[in-house]
């Protein structure tokens, strides 16, 4: 599946897309472990945010998530991401308190985007609407999001400056290194890093408890003020975003890294539909499939389902055996460490935002959608469809 030539030195000319592709199976070689952890510095601030703010249960949320990954990796054999909906990930995070956000509308919220998600797949309007969304648009979601994550990677690396460039200069030095995989020497360090400054840290993890528990039906105490905050306030302003990020996105970076193993946005919707019905009974929060998370995973080596399936089995069993404990392994990992995954999943993924066009016009669409999509993607989806109209329309003189 990989076409590379190694230096003497170890590295190798890839070409991208994957590598060329070649369609064969999954594989689970040093390169698809460290591209496993490629989408890290995306899923465990939201992790950390849902389990420590809301006082979601780990049990739930790392069994779904976990086991989301297993079943993605073995159907789309490509590294294809599971991640959490940013936008609700956002208001738990950050409002949850002021709008009295409860554990259950939480899980409701999950229970209406998959519905719906899975109504729009099914019936086939999703890739109606897809078909109306220009590559101007789509490509400057992708440059937005990709400068959107290397922005926020340079906040937390701000953290610990030193601690960033060491971890930085590493990691792109090693970047194109088979032998040696960059992602497993980042962790490394970040780890020793962290028990290191940590005082007591050696101690908390001599202190870890294995307890083995299995997730209960989670959406059998919901009330009428969980479905309507749910619905109101977490479900709906994440539509826009998923469907550019989610559904789109992913969509255009599968197809164009893996064209071998094509996905359409009808199979991606209904895969959006049913892991977030099935997170909504097990206690998990609401997930998506975001273009980033994909950047993350082939940036650091990943080619293959491997990668999701390596990680999703890691949670599944963190989630049975230390969901108690989970939150004292969360915080070894220093900020500066996922700022640095971050910005690199940032880049890798504005690099494949493809070439603009040859038309003025038409990279004004991509630009302003960009800029847009690096505050908020989905009214950057809003503003790039209504600018490609209006182009398309009156036409756009510059």
């Amino acid at each position: 599946m990989t076409d590379t030539k190694n230096n003497p030195n170890g590295r190798s000319e890839e070409s991208h897309p994957a590598d060329r592709g070649g369609g064969g199976g999954n594989r689970f070689d040093r390169m698809e472990w460290a591209g496993a952890f490629g989408d890290l510095g995306t899923l465990i601030p939201f992790v950390v945010a849902y389990v420590g703010v809301a006082k979601v249960d780990p049990l739930g949320l790392l069994f779904a998530f976990g086991l989301v990954m297993v079943v993605c990796g073995f159907y789309y054999r490509t590294p294809f991401p599971v991640q959490p909906m940013k936008a609700i990930g956002a208001v738990v995070a950050t409002q949850g308190a002021q709008i009295a956000i409860t554990v259950p509308a939480i899980f409701c919220a999950a229970l209406v985007t998959g519905l719906f998600w899975l109504l729009l797949g099914l019936t086939g309007a999703v890739d109606k609407v897809g078909r109306l969304v220009g590559r101007p648009v789509l490509m400057g979601i992708i440059l937005g999001l990709g400068m959107s994550f290397m922005l926020h990677g340079v906040e937390l690396m701000a953290t610990n400056g030193y601690l960033a460039a060491v971890a930085l200069i590493g990691t792109v030095l090693l970047l194109t290194n088979r032998r040696v995989p960059a992602m497993l020497l980042l962790l490394v360090l970040g780890l020793v890093y962290g028990v290191v400054e940590q005082p007591g840290a050696l101690d908390r993890l001599a202190s870890l408890s294995i307890e083995f528990r299995l997730p209960d039906f989670a959406l059998s105490e919901l009330s009428r003020s969980d479905l309507l905050t749910g619905i109101l306030f977490l479900a709906i302003p994440q539509l826009p975003l998923t469907f550019g990020n989610a559904i789109l996105a992913i969509h255009e970076e599968n197809n164009r890294l893996f064209p071998d193993r094509p996905v359409s946005h009808k199979k991606v919707a209904v895969s959006t539909g049913l892991m977030n019905l099935f997170a909504a009974s097990v206690g998990g929060v609401p997930m998506c499939h975001g273009a980033g998370g994909m950047a993350g995973h082939v940036a650091f080596g990943a080619r293959t389902g491997g990668a999701p399936i390596i990680l999703g089995t890691i949670l599944i069993l963190s989630g049975l055996f230390l969901s108690d404990s989970f939150m004292s392994l969360l915080q070894l990992l220093p900020l500066a460490i996922l700022g640095v995954i971050l910005f690199i999943t940032g880049a890798q993924l504005a690099l494949g935002s493809g070439r603009l066009s040859e038309k003025k016009a038409e990279r004004f669409i991509t630009l302003i959608t960009a800029a847009f999509a690096i505050w908020n993607v989905g009214v950057a989806f809003v503003v790039g469809v209504l600018a490609a109209w209006i182009y398309r329309r009156v036409g756009l003189r510059l």
